[in-house]
């Protein structure tokens, strides 16, 4: 289940005093030019594969292991990451630092208070306009045995998730020459295998402290494309995403279920994103876009902020192996670092495309005023100064992916020649470099 952004555009009416006009057969909007393909050419694979390998050296990277020895131990494994994000920074504008946090017994996998401390890398976002927007890359850097409380015996967790962490390092590395106009965040979280402690309790000092998340990318088993019998599988990579909003009240609820809304999400709409951004930039590794929160019997990072309301997807491989995981024999072998690099040439894309691009309109909405076979769209301007204009994209309510565009100028509100009752809208702005935001839903208004 792939998306395109080769969407078929019509020719309408941009304001309700013109009359709809009919279909256009002209071809789709080209996409603008790659400007990303040097940032995307200096992933460097060798790198990836050295980190991954170090990561496992240190024997077991469990949330209670011993947080002081130089060599073993979560404790060894967080103070080196921490040294490779602050090296990625020298020079930059780039800031790493601990984030510590106590987390309380639980009675279940954490049996007394325990000291967290994530790694996180902040890159400021250069347009006034947008820098207070943040843009997550996440992975997890601790590890397990089967036994979830074993924190001696030895869980190399290449996979899971050295593969994850080592690309949330390379990112910052390559990530950290270059400004973009919004803020990237690149987050090296402790006790998701206790049970997405690290992430939860950093999601929600970002919200206390009134942090504008708009996405979060969670890279979780991601090295491995072999299938159970050792086939390849390198263009591919599974993109999970919830439908209906953990976050979502009662009256949310009510809305989505009057609007027949259950896959439009915003999270559902960043994964449709990630589908986008590839397609546009024609990434070696495509996404397979997931339509449920996660795997059965798993889960990751991108839960903890979706619980907030913050829109999250998780990036795992095609397949999984479950005799490795969480075993010893989750080794660096099994990780290929070509693949490994593909995913972070797919997953830079995004962020760069993210960042550069005009947050998604707001207040998208239907006018449902009166009964009409067509169909007024509105929605409220974007603050950043280099908006070129907005389009407006449709599909049939069975499909999965947007299907049809059009590009209505600066207008804030277009009527579009086609039945509400039968379609699925939004609306996304652009750029003058041709960055485009993710798809805002619409939903029903009267006015």
């Amino acid at each position: 289940m792939r998306a395109t952004t080769a969407l078929l555009p019509l020719v309408l009416a941009c304001t309700p005093a013109r009359p709809p006009a009919a279909p256009s057969a002209a071809p789709a909007a080209s996409a603008p030019p790659s400007r990303l393909a040097p940032l995307l050419a200096s992933v460097d694979a060798a790198r990836l594969r050295r980190d991954v390998d170090t990561l496992s050296a240190f024997g077991t990277r469990h949330t209670l292991s011993d947080g002081s020895h130089a060599t073993r131990g979560i404790g060894a494994a967080r103070r080196w990451i921490l040294a490779e994000m602050q090296h990625a920074g020298e020079g930059t504008a780039l800031r790493a630092e601990l984030e510590v946090h106590t987390q309380s017994a639980d009675g279940k996998r954490v049996p007394h208070d325990v000291e967290l401390d994530d790694v996180v890398a902040v890159l400021p976002g250069a347009m006034p306009e947008a820098a207070a927007r943040r843009y997550v890359v996440v992975g997890h850097y601790d590890s397990r045995t089967a036994d979830v409380m074993d924190a001696a015996g030895d869980a190399p967790g290449a996979n899971d998730d050295a593969s994850g962490t080592a690309v949330v390092l390379e990112l910052a590395r390559v990530m950290a020459r270059q400004r973009f106009d919004a803020t990237l965040v690149f987050l090296a979280t402790a006790g998701e295998e206790q049970g997405l402690y690290g992430a939860a309790l950093h999601a929600r000092a970002a919200k206390d402290a009134g942090l504008d998340v708009r996405a979060v990318l969670n890279d979780d088993i991601v090295g491995d494309p072999t299938d159970l019998a050792g086939a390849p599988h390198p263009g591919e990579i599974r993109v999970f995403s919830e439908g209906l909003p953990a976050a979502a009240d009662g009256a949310a609820i009510a809305e989505i279920r009057k609007l027949a809304a259950e896959s439009d999400s915003p999270s559902r709409e960043l994964a449709r994103f990630v589908a986008d951004v590839a397609a546009e930039e024609h990434t070696a590794v495509q996404p397979h876009l997931v339509f449920r929160a996660d795997r059965f019997l798993r889960g990751g990072d991108h839960l903890a902020f979706a619980a907030l309301g913050v829109p999250a997807v998780r990036f795992t491989t095609p397949f999984e192996h479950y005799d490795r995981q969480h075993t010893p024999a989750d080794v660096p072998a099994h990780v290929d670092a070509s693949y490994l690099a593909d995913v972070a040439r797919l997953q830079a894309a995004v962020l760069a495309r993210l960042a550069n691009a005009p947050a998604p309109p707001e207040g998208a909405r239907l006018v449902t005023a009166e009964l009409a076979n067509d169909t007024l769209v509105r929605w409220s301007a974007c603050k950043e100064p280099d908006v070129a204009g907005y389009e407006v994209v449709w599909r049939d309510t069975t499909s999965p992916t947007w299907q049809r565009v059009a590009d209505v100028g600066r207008a804030l509100e277009a009527r579009i020649p086609l039945s509400k009752d039968d379609r699925f809208f939004g609306v996304r702005a652009y750029d003058r470099d041709g960055n485009r935001s993710p798809v805002a839903f619409a939903k029903a208004a009267a006015q």
